[in-house]
């Protein structure tokens, strides 16, 4: 079943000038860069993460990006997707990026890392290794509009079955990722859902 809800919040989280960290292929840093100019062109590989946080019952929440969003505006995606800040440990951005976005506290377990680069037109991209969490909340979803312009709670044969139907509808890491959890990483996914 899909319970879906409109955003409640509205308060500036993200800024172009906010220096993101830069990793080559296994995860070193290397410095910094502005959130701008990491995703312009085929972008700058630069450390990220997603989090996919199910309810009690099995269901994922998904989010429909902004229409502000510079890159896949008003596409579906995953529960929170962001990067860590310059000098902030993951553990601290994750909290910190789901409240702020979502309006939501999870319990969040680290699952894997991959890095892909996805292309969305001639003036930008996203080039990132991506931290991929799961995790579970009791909490409703109180999301940012800034952030967010819509949300619902899915199960995974419906996901399963809309990304099958509509797959131009998604974000590319997040269609990335799902498969993966879905083959790779079946055992971890069945602890969250039914």
């Amino acid at each position: 079943m899909v319970r879906t809800g409109s955003s409640e919040r509205d308060e500036t989280v993200s800024f172009d000038d906010e220096e993101l960290i830069l990793v080559d292929d296994e995860d070193r840093e290397l410095g910094h860069l502005n959130k701008a100019k990491c995703h312009e062109g085929s972008g700058v590989l630069h450390r990220a993460f997603s989090l996919f946080v199910f309810n009690h019952d099995g269901e994922l929440l998904l989010q429909q990006r902004a229409e502000g969003k510079r890159l896949w505006s008003l596409c579906w995606s995953n529960s929170c997707c962001s990067h860590p800040r310059r000098g902030e440990p993951m553990e601290e951005a994750i909290l910190r990026r789901l409240w702020q976005e979502v309006g939501i506290e999870a319990q969040l377990a680290f699952l894997y890392k991959f890095r892909y680069q996805a292309q969305y037109d001639s003036s930008g991209a996203e080039h990132e290794l991506c931290w991929v969490y799961l995790g579970v909340t009791d909490n409703e979803p109180r999301p940012n509009r800034q952030e967010i312009a819509n949300w619902c709670w899915i199960s995974p044969t419906g996901l399963d079955a809309e990304l099958a139907s509509r797959p131009e509808c998604y974000t590319p890491w997040f269609k990335m990722e799902w498969a993966r959890l879905r083959s790779e990483f079946a055992d971890e996914l069945k602890r969250y859902t039914r």
